[in-house]
């Protein structure tokens, strides 16, 4: 009976001992997709002490004092440019075309176009830290209808909590949203494609208020209501170009505004993008840098993809991101550990059966990027 007894702790003991050297191995984990940047090029510069000057100057901090959501945050910074922007789309406009100029000749009640709106707001957007595009729109065809003729400069910016970009219209304080989520450019031609944006919502200022127009109408003939529908206003991303050079602000007046990225689909190849009646004048010149793939253009800027390599007890892990303006990876150890600065690349102890890290992007603004999680398990 005694020897039965010992046979069976021994046996206990050896399984118990199998079991502990079973070898680590990372566990899959639906991390939001990292999408390099191949296309795009030089974005703003936070260092430069121009972002700090413009918030300074304008006291933008408390446009949005003590609001956590940073979509809210956003909006609230682009409601803040159209209540201080009137709209001139013809002009003659005053100053030197700066975003400082814009500001200062706005204040004494200068109106300014849609390019206008758009620097300023990539300026501001990028001095609180978020990646912000310029784009250029236009239906492609002559349309008397529509004022500036059926084209209009926007921007994107990056949605960190929704890992995506979204199209904002700062002259008319508005954007596109499918079932709550704001929605890009690319993502707005597909629907007007599809069944001419009636999926589609458009909301207007911080609070997202759904309008079926693009700008505020009372006692507007039905002519003037039908060339700001959200129809019309969604068939303007008929065509698209995004600016390859993102450094407008840090870098004026030295910007290379006139070179661009288009997506060269089925769309693009089989139809003639018309200018005012003309074919494109960027048509077969180096500054139309055509990109056949979606990927290159829907790259996801503060977001993270690893490389976990295990020997042993020890796991190095290799982080890679396309985030502008990078100021640190943070690591936080699951389930109640606080958030610190990392090297990269890090080297862990496997300590726990299960060993938990998350990873977030530092940006000089202090904004983070998505969550990234490992998993390393026995």
């Amino acid at each position: 009976m005694k020897s039965k007894l010992i046979l069976s702790v021994t046996m206990i003991v050896l399984m118990l001992s199998c079991s502990t050297k079973k070898p680590f191995h990372e566990v899959k984990v639906d991390n939001p997709e990292f999408i390099p940047d191949t296309s795009f090029i030089s974005f703003e510069d936070l260092s430069s002490p121009k972002f700090a000057a413009l918030k300074e100057k304008y006291q933008l901090d408390t446009v949005f004092h003590g609001e956590t959501d940073e979509l809210k945050r956003i909006l609230l910074l682009r409601d803040w440019i159209n209540k201080h922007i009137k709209i001139d789309n013809y002009g003659p406009y005053s100053g030197d075309g700066s975003v400082e100029s814009i500001l200062y000749e706005a204040s004494k009640g200068n109106g300014f176009h849609c390019g206008h709106f758009t620097a300023v707001q990539n300026a501001i957007m990028n001095a609180y830290g978020y990646v912000t595009r310029c784009l250029l729109a236009d239906i492609g065809v002559p349309v008397d209808l529509i004022e500036g003729g059926g084209h209009h400069a926007i921007n994107e910016t990056w949605l960190n909590t929704y890992h995506k970009w979204f199209l904002s219209d700062a002259k008319y304080n508005c954007h596109f949203e499918k079932n709550g989520i704001p929605l890009s450019a690319l993502e707005i031609r597909d629907e007007y494609f599809k069944n001419k944006a009636k999926d589609i919502t458009l909301v207007n200022g911080p609070n997202r208020i759904p309008t079926e127009f693009y700008q505020e109408l009372k006692n507007r003939s039905k002519r003037e209501l039908e060339s700001r529908s959200k129809e019309l206003y969604a068939r303007i991303y008929t065509w698209i170009s995004w600016g390859k050079y993102n450094n407008r602000y840090s870098n004026w007046p030295k910007t290379k505004t006139d070179h661009m990225i288009v997506y060269e689909d089925d769309y693009f190849k089989n139809h003639v993008w018309l200018w005012d009646g003309k074919p494109l004048w960027a048509y077969n010149t180096e500054y139309m840098n055509r990109v056949k793939e979606r990927k290159p253009i829907e790259w996801t800027p503060n977001t993270i993809a690893a490389k976990v390599t295990i020997e042993g007890s020890k796991a190095r892990i290799d982080l890679r991101s396309a985030t502008p303006n990078l100021k640190t990876y943070q690591v936080k150890e699951m389930p109640d550990g606080n958030w610190k600065d990392v090297s990269n690349p890090l080297e862990i102890e496997l300590k726990k059966a299960k060993n938990e890290i998350v990873f977030h992007i530092v940006n000089l603004a202090g904004v983070t990027g998505p969550e990234h999680k490992i998993i390393i398990e026995r």
